[in-house]
Parts: structure tokens; sequence; C-alpha cells
């Protein structure tokens, strides 16, 4: 018995010795260590190289929309393009509806005129005379815009004290016929402005007929300015533009008396000085020497600064077209 039990336990060591050791962590748990270890290198891999290059690895998520990542960095334009092209078309309209109301006030206005040209009241008809009523000096005052107060200076009299025993309403009386029709189509063909400010809106509409050298039609419009806002900034530019359509449309008698009112209004006001000279040119073109000297000699002594800027050029003009005695 002894010999058969150390047989079995010699076996028993032997097989013990054949038999290969069990390893500690088993095949799967190895497999699942590596596919971990290279899903999270594959990962990585896409953080460092995007664009899923397939020189590195494939995209764990597969479909035919590109990675995300591979625009980073690229700013989309698609909501400025939509914003810029409302903005086109927003002043594309805006452009069409000021054709369209300038086309209607041109249209207006010339509907207006005509009916004004078939009552006899047109804008080539207007009389002068109520722009430039008759006063006892020879530069009468107009009633309208501001009244000159009294007279406290030598400078003063003299311009108001110089009685010509002439009326100042020698206008000629206007065809009865009244404007032709190219006339009315080259008025129409002037807008008239569009602002916020409609006291200078009808000054510029003024100034756009006078100068395209529609005098007559200038005349109404800045009358018509003067009367109605005779307190606004462009008062002294329109008195002052009043003369001058009158001076250019061969009417001095007209004109003088706008220029005096406009220089003894305020005489610091923008045109006051532009005022005093065009008086003396217009006394210049009534062949009226006496007075035209006064009105130099006192625009030199009231406005030296200005007779040697601005004004300088139509200033020596205008002495050189008389002789004054001092």
């Amino acid at each position: 018995m002894k010999t058969r039990a150390r047989y079995w336990m010699s076996a028993a060591a032997m097989a013990a010795l054949l038999v290969p050791a069990t390893p500690a962590f088993s095949q799967s748990d190895e497999q699942s260590r590596i596919r971990k270890l290279e899903a999270e290198v594959s990962a990585l891999q896409r953080r460092v190289f995007p664009g899923g290059d397939g020189r590195f690895f494939e995209p764990e998520i597969g479909g035919t929309a590109a990675p995300a990542a591979s625009n980073a960095g690229t700013p989309s334009t698609t909501a400025l393009t939509d914003i810029l092209a409302r903005l086109d078309a927003m002043e594309t309209s805006l452009q069409t509806l000021t054709g369209q109301v300038e086309v209607n006030s041109n249209m207006l206005q010339g509907l207006n005129t005509r009916m004004d040209a078939l009552d006899g009241t047109g804008s080539a008809g207007v009389s002068t005379a109520s722009a430039s009523p008759s006063s006892t000096s020879s530069f009468p005052t107009p009633t309208t815009g501001p009244t000159p107060g009294g007279t406290d200076s030598a400078s003063d009299n003299n311009l108001l004290a110089m009685t010509g025993g002439s009326s100042a309403t020698g206008s000629s009386n206007p065809a009865a016929s009244g404007p032709s029709a190219q006339r009315l189509s080259a008025v129409q063909a002037i807008a008239k402005p569009k602002t916020d400010d409609a006291a200078d809106d009808e000054y510029s509409y003024g100034f756009r007929l006078w100068d395209a050298g529609f005098y007559p039609e200038a005349q109404q419009q800045l009358t018509m300015f003067v009367e109605k806002y005779p307190s606004h900034w462009r008062a002294t530019y329109g008195r002052n533009l009043l003369g001058r359509a009158y001076l250019d449309d061969g009417k001095p008698r007209e004109a003088a008396p706008w220029f005096l009112n406009n220089y003894q209004a305020d005489r610091n006001a923008a045109r006051s000085p532009d005022s005093l000279l065009y008086l003396a040119r217009a006394m210049i073109a009534m062949n009226d020497t006496d007075r035209a000297c006064i009105a130099l000699a006192e625009f030199g002594e009231t406005y030296p600064a200005v007779a040697a800027g601005r004004l300088q050029s139509d200033y020596e003009t205008s002495r050189g077209k008389v002789t004054c005695s001092s």
C-alpha cells in the first residue's frame, strides 16, 4: 500500500510539472484593453488631424455628410449677403418712390401753371408793382419783410432822403398771351426740393429758377418766400436774391428797394453787404451817379473786410463804372 501511494504522489507531481501555468488575466480582457486603447488613439488622431484621413484611422461614425470639424474657422457669409441684398432692394425702392414723387410734383406744378396762365395770373404775368410800392424816397422800401426803423446816422439819412421824384412802379405790363409752352416745360423741369425745412425748400426753389434764368418766375417765388417766412434765417438771402432777380431782369428800379430793405433790416446779416453793393449797381444801371457813390462809400466804410475779400472784385468793378468826388 505504501508503494502504491508513493506511485500516485509521484504521478501527480509529474502532471503538475507538465501542465502550463494559468495566466493571471484572460485573453478576452487583454483584447478589450487593446480595443479601448486603439479607440482612444483614433479619437485623439481625429482631433489632431481633422478630416478623417484614411492614412491614419477610419471614423467610427460613418455617413455622407462631411465632418463638422472640416469647416472649422470658415465663417458663413449667408446672413451678411441676405442683409446687403435687402438693403439694395430697399434703396432701389426708395429711389423709385422719390422719382415718382418728383414726377407727380412737377406734373401738379405744371397743371397749376397752366391754370394760372388761363386765368391771366401766370408766373410770367405777375406785376412787379405790388412787390415794389412807391415811396417818398428814391429807394422805395417794399412793404414785405422787416420795415427799416428810424435813421440815426448820417449815412442812413443820405440813403433814405434821396428823393428822385419818380415812382418805383415802372414795370412794363406782361404779354397777354402768357408764357409759351416751351417755357412752361423748361420751368417744370426744375425740381423743387423736398426736405424737412419747408422754408429753405421755397428759397432753394427760387434760387434754382433764378440760376436757370427764369427771372419772372424767380421773382414770384422769392416774393412768396420773404412774405411767408420773414424771420427765417434764409430771409436775408431771399431779399437779396429777389433784388438780383429784378436787377438781372433789367429792372433796377424794382430791385433797389429790396437791396435797401435787406441792408437796413440787419446790417450784420449774411447778405447785407451784398445788398448794399448791389444797391450801388442798381443806381449805376439807372445812371444815378450820386446815389451810386453814396452806396459805394458806405459799403467801403461799413464792410472793409468784405470789400477787401469776398466782394473785392465786384466792389472794384462797380467803382470803376462811376467817378465819385471822394
